[in-house]
């Protein structure tokens, strides 16, 4: 019996090992991703980013043209990353437009714990519906409730869409196999230019 005990004990060290390993790679990503506030020498490289993501949203599904020239504003997220085994951690970073003008950047980030294993890259847009859900996004912390699902962006996708809680959330992936998927939870910050 004791053997059995120890094999277990060795067995549970093992795991909560991965796990702490798992946990810290997945903080560090995120950590990275959000301590990389962008510089005057990078905002050319995001806008760059930004302008690629655009275009590429648009090829996925052309109806979102309209979502880019209606909406009141969005946030673009050119690459967001995303890592777990069982704990995991997303990070990107994009700029924000209010009616056509860019004010500023915002930070995403992410942490989920569950049943997650893989990596991805993908590119994120936020759409705002209305004044008042651009200003709780740029006023301070946003987050993006549990129950607000991204839309992939696929023909067609941008013409079956609606508002939820003044927001609407479309992705690409852009590689990586991750199996788990939702944009719930995200946090971002803000800050103008």
């Amino acid at each position: 019996m004791s053997r059995n005990r120890t094999a277990r004990g060795a067995a549970l060290i093992a795991a909560t090992g991965i796990a702490l390993t798992a946990m810290t790679a997945a903080l560090a990503t995120v950590s990275g991703c959000a301590a990389t506030r962008t510089a005057e020498t990078d905002k050319d490289a995001l806008f760059s980013g930004v302008d690629t993501a655009i275009a590429d949203f648009k090829r996925k599904d052309p109806g979102l043209e309209l979502w880019f020239d209606h909406a009141y504003g969005f946030a673009i997220f050119p690459r967001v990353e995303k890592a777990a085994i069982g704990v995991g951690g997303a990070g990107g970073e994009g700029v924000v437009y209010n009616q056509g003008v860019s004010t500023g950047n915002s930070r995403l980030a992410q942490g989920t714990i569950g049943l997650q294993l893989g990596g991805q890259s993908f590119r994120e847009v936020i759409f705002f519906e209305d004044a008042a859900s651009l200003a709780e996004f740029t006023d301070g912390s946003f987050e993006l409730a549990a129950t607000i699902n991204a839309i992939a962006a696929e023909e067609g996708s941008a013409s079956k869409a609606t508002y939820q809680d003044g927001v609407a959330v479309f992705t690409v992936s852009t590689g990586g196999l991750m199996f788990e998927a939702s944009v719930g939870g995200q946090t971002f910050d803000y800050a103008p230019w």
